[in-house]
């Protein structure tokens, strides 16, 4: 075979020997990822009928002029045009053309062709992924995918990141998306290793996600993981090593100014006693470290495909104690059986742990992040006697009592995955079934230093261990069928899905412990605490999808899901959520045919409704509590009091969604631009509704009140330069209004901070996130108090509740995100920038380091302070015990808008000549810059804040308190080094 090929090659170029003017050429043709040589490439000089294909080597041979272009195509990857100028060798590394039109999606139970696709979905691809180092699945859509908002509310390591598509979907429900891993649905994606995922598909609109139903309102992440796809096996080994450190200090007053202010408020002691002047942001901050180690194998043989992998991650946080581990194991398998049968499992294991650091929380809470700023730098660590110094005036202890006074560990031992089947019964009719699980066992040990902090001598130790099981099962049978005829295109799909979860809870607590050398519960000698508890959910589903295209130019796609949930009564268990949505590739006409520059123009227009049932379990019942203990004969006797009114009418939330899109590609996909406009309508809320008193209930969980989210997004893709030098960009950028339209007249508020009330505000005709308080007027020359303006425009130094009213947004008017990718012989540069504008930040933080009311350390904002009668300032006078000049008003609200590089990457291939004498595929190292640069006007640590995010017992928290700052631990600056090698 390898003789006839190369005899046909050269008969090839035999023929077109007579129409070379000059010398030969010669090269070899690669794959740009993998350095693999390509055979079959066509190589012809641009403009003649010259040309020559490559063999199996990937090395091809033709006659050229130094005025030539050569033009190098092959199926699957771009096309390159090179110049022969002087040279006689031309070495071609070919990129894979992951934009083609005939690219794969992963769509809700099934996959399209990204032409076929007429709703609302982006993609992020594992080239994406391997750009720079992630450790977590969320950051990787962070400023990658249009319309999904990726809010931090913690920056230590093992954090979790709260992802928003197109808005937020509720009050009190959830609203975070559903993940989709290989068919299992999940809601935690901290354990899961980003090196095993192959690609990511966001389903934005509900023609796209109605296929998930109940769980689809706030959009579906489907997550695919690596299969093997190659005949000869490949090896992948990728390490690499990382520093970190928090990129941005605050600067507080230091012993002398610290002692003149306690002065100032009354506060005098022997100062002798206290003579230290201990930085404890340098104390507390500390150069971080993260390594990682992944190895995999993949191949295909024997009609068997494989992936096996294994990962080791392990990082240091930049501030003291915090740390996080994963193991991390995965296996995924597919069996041809015979020509009717395939067989598949998917399998990861995770064993994921990590120590936690307080942090959105005040130093007397605990907060080891306003403790660093709050903390007075006159005294030192540590006391004669090994305890913890505290402050001078009160008995809050330094930080790093937080920090090194207790014992805090959190593991997880999880098994995710599925295994499948796949029945050909007829061509084109496949049956497949599909039993997925995702079970943990998590468990978290606490102990308090009964000696060294001065709540463990006051508790005499405290031991604690609490567990979490969680089981989730589901099962899905779907049957599909797919007909062509002529140019009419069929493919229809209906199935049933059984799904079960269930949750079983522990915790123990002891006291009075006589010894620290044991640091388990039953070292105390007093039982305080012991509960356990149990609960479970199921739902079961008929879903139905019927896609119809007409000659690749009029598509149409229908789904429909009916759900059951436990979490209603059973005259409003079921929901029916019907979606559909039309494309016109009008691209495909013929009066537009002849445009050579346009490759794809597809209108696309989508309607569907989607539904949330995330209320937790039990939603409609009327619950029993625990405790009501009553005196009888002088005995106390256990009881139950009603803890929760009935409501067998709660029902589904409903999401009714409309998208138009438009899709376009010119210049053979050298330009892709893609255009999304949307409207959400939410209503039915799941709405904790305030109840009169005499039904003995404060509030019960009603179906009412409405949300609208409504925007715009934008995807640009351009390949800039596709020459020896390349370069390629992609930019998004969203906009999204959110709304509350309807809340039957009521109000609610949350994020209540530093003791001065809750700062945000749900009100109708307002975004959730709406911050409310006090509008400052400034501070009075004459008293150095801060006057108020009240509701009629008047100035007034004694607000009342009635004067409060809107003072900032935490919604951005944009968020965006641009990657610039450049390639030049080998070396690689990609440069990802993230930001946001317009959004507005509640600073707590402030509050607490510019209140000068109590013994707590200031910043150095507080040297401008009114002191005189005179005095012209914005920083009000020092007055023990009163809040009046520092209540939540506009004086702690800031512009959040900023501007980050969020990564760099600078690396460099091997070139195969050099690597192929050790017999290895391809060589990378690398080099990561992460959170380099940010360009903001935010005064905080770190204006990536969300401080109420990380309460995951609250969903109104999540939902409506956001964008403010109480001490959270910042973003850090990351450098790290890798390498990645294929064999």
């Amino acid at each position: 075979m390898r003789i006839r090929l190369y005899s046909c090659l050269w008969l090839l170029l035999l023929s077109h020997w007579g129409l070379a003017q000059t010398g030969t050429i010669t090269g070899v043709v690669t794959d740009a990822q993998n350095s693999e040589t390509i055979p079959g490439v066509n190589v012809r000089v641009k403009n003649t009928t010259r040309g020559a294909v490559t063999d199996l080597d990937g090395r091809y041979q033709l006659q050229a002029s130094s005025n030539d272009t050569l033009i190098f195509s092959f199926i699957g990857y771009l096309s390159e045009e090179i110049k022969v100028g002087n040279r006689t060798t031309i070495d071609v590394s070919l990129s894979p053309n992951i934009e083609t039109l005939s690219e794969i999606v992963v769509v809700g139970y099934g996959t399209q062709e990204k032409k076929d696709i007429t709703g609302s979905v982006s993609t992020v691809g594992s080239e994406e992924f391997a750009s720079r180092p992630n450790v977590q699945v969320a950051s990787l859509l962070q400023g990658k995918a249009a319309g999904v908002q990726v809010m931090s509310s913690s920056g230590k390591p093992g954090a979790g990141l709260n992802i928003r598509i197109r808005g937020t979907n509720s009050i009190n429900a959830g609203s975070g998306p559903l993940y989709v891993v290989d068919g299992v649905p999940t809601s935690d994606t901290r354990s899961l290793n980003p090196a095993d995922i192959e690609s990511i598909s966001v389903l934005k609109d509900a023609s796209s996600a109605a296929i998930y139903g109940a769980q689809g309102a706030n959009g579906v992440v489907l997550i695919t993981t690596k299969r093997g796809t190659e005949e000869k096996p490949r090896f992948e080994f990728s390490a690499y090593r990382g520093y970190s450190t928090v990129w941005n200090t605050l600067k507080v007053l230091n012993s002398e100014q610290y002692r003149d202010l306690m002065t100032e408020l009354g506060r005098n002691t022997n100062w002798d006693l206290y003579t230290a002047n201990t930085d404890w942001q340098k104390e507390v901050f500390q150069p971080g470290t993260s390594q990682n180690y992944q190895l995999s194998l993949t191949g295909k043989s024997n009609k068997t495909a494989y992936y096996l992998s294994g990962g080791w991650t392990q990082q240091e946080g930049a501030v003291r104690s915090s740390e996080m581990e994963r193991y991390s194991f995965k296996v995924n398998l597919d069996q041809e059986v015979n020509s009717w049968l395939n067989l598949g499992t998917r399998i990861g294991l995770t064993n994921y742990k990590d120590v936690d650091v307080s942090d959105n929380a005040a130093i007397n809470q605990g907060g080891v992040i306003l403790g660093v700023l709050s903390t007075p730098s006159v005294i030192g660590i540590y006391n004669p006697d090994g305890t913890f110094t505290s402050n001078p005036f009160q008995n809050w202890e330094n930080p790093i009592s937080s920090t090194d006074g207790s014992v805090r560990g959190y593991k997880n031992n999880r098994l995710l995955g599925n295994v499948f089947a796949e029945i050909t019964l007829l061509e084109g009719l496949k049956f497949r079934s599909n039993l997925g699980v995702d079970y943990s066992m998590a468990s978290s040990d606490y102990f308090l230093d009964p000696f060294r902090t001065s709540y463990g001598r006051a508790m005499s130790g405290i031991g604690r261990y609490e567990s979490w099981e969680t089981n989730y099962y589901i099962w899905d049978n779907t049957l599909s069928y797919e007909k062509n005829i002529g140019e009419h295109n069929f493919s229809v799909m209906a199935g049933t899905v059984a799904q079960k979860y269930r949750w079983e809870n522990a915790s123990l607590e002891r006291r009075n412990f006589a010894s620290d050398q044991i640091v388990t519960p039953n070292g105390g000698a007093e039982l305080f605490a012991a509960t356990a508890d149990n609960s479970e959910r199921t739902n079961a589903s008929v879903i139905g999808r019927v896609n119809y295209d007409y000659a690749d130019k009029y598509l149409v796609t229908a789904n429909f899901r009916t759900d059951g949930s436990s979490n209603f009564g059973s005259g409003k268990r079921w929901g029916y959520f019907p979606s559909f949505s039309l494309g016109w590739r009008i691209s495909e006409e013929g009066f537009l045919r002849d445009i050579s520059a346009l490759t794809d123009l597809k209108i696309r227009a989508g309607w569907g409704i989607v539904g949330n049932d995330a209320i937790g379990t039990y939603g409609y019942i009327g619950r029993v509590g625990s405790g009501g203990n009553y005196p009888i004969g002088g005995v106390v006797m256990p009881g139950t009091y009603p803890a929760s009114i009935e409501n067998r009418d709660l029902k589904w939330e409903g999401s009714q969604q409309t998208n138009i899109g438009i899709d376009l590609s010119v210049l053979n996909n050298r330009i892709i631009f893609t255009a999304d406009a949307y409207l959400k309508r939410i209503n039915d809320l799941l709405l904790d509704a305030p109840l009169p008193r005499s039904t003995g209930f404060n509030s019960a969980r009603q179906n009412i009140g409405q949300l609208e989210n409504k925007g715009l997004e934008f995807m640009l893709t351009t390949k800039n330069l596709v020459d020896e030098l390349r370069w390629e960009t992609d930019f998004n950028i969203s906009f999204n209004r959110n709304k509350v339209t309807d809340l039957v007249g009521q109000e609610q508020f949350s994020g209540n901070v530093a003791g001065r009330g809750e700062v945000s505000l749900v009100r109708e005709g307002l975004p959730l996130g709406t911050f409310y308080g006090y509008v400052m007027g400034g501070v009075d020359p004459a008293t150095g108090d801060v006057y108020y303006i009240t509701k009629d425009g008047e100035s007034t130094f004694e607000p009342t509740a009635e004067d409060r009213t809107v003072i900032g947004n935490a919604n951005p008017d944009f968020f965006y995100g641009m990657t610039n990718n450049f390639s030049y012989k080998g070396f690689g540069l990609s440069i990802f920038l993230q930001g946001s504008q317009g959004n507005d930040i509640f600073n707590a933080t402030r509050v607490e380091t510019e209140g000068m009311l109590d013994p707590k350390n200031q910043t150095i904002a507080v040297l401008n302070r009114w002191r005189q009668p005179g005095d012209v300032t914005d920083i009000p006078r020092a007055v023990w015990g009163s809040t009046d000049n520092s209540l939540a008003s506009t004086r702690f609200v800031e512009d959040g808008s900023y501007l980050r590089v969020k990564a760099a990457t600078l690396s460099y291939d091997l070139p195969t000549s050099l690597i192929s004498r050790a017999k290895l595929g391809s060589v990378r190292i690398y080099a990561t810059g992460e959170n380099l640069l940010t360009f903001t006007s935010y005064s905080g640590f770190d204006p990536e804040v969300n401080a109420f995010a990380g309460n995951s017992n609250n969903d109104t928290q999540k939902n409506t308190a956001l964008g403010i700052d109480f001490g959270t631990y910042p973003q850090t600056r990351n450098i790290i080094f890798g390498l990645n090698v294929s064999f």
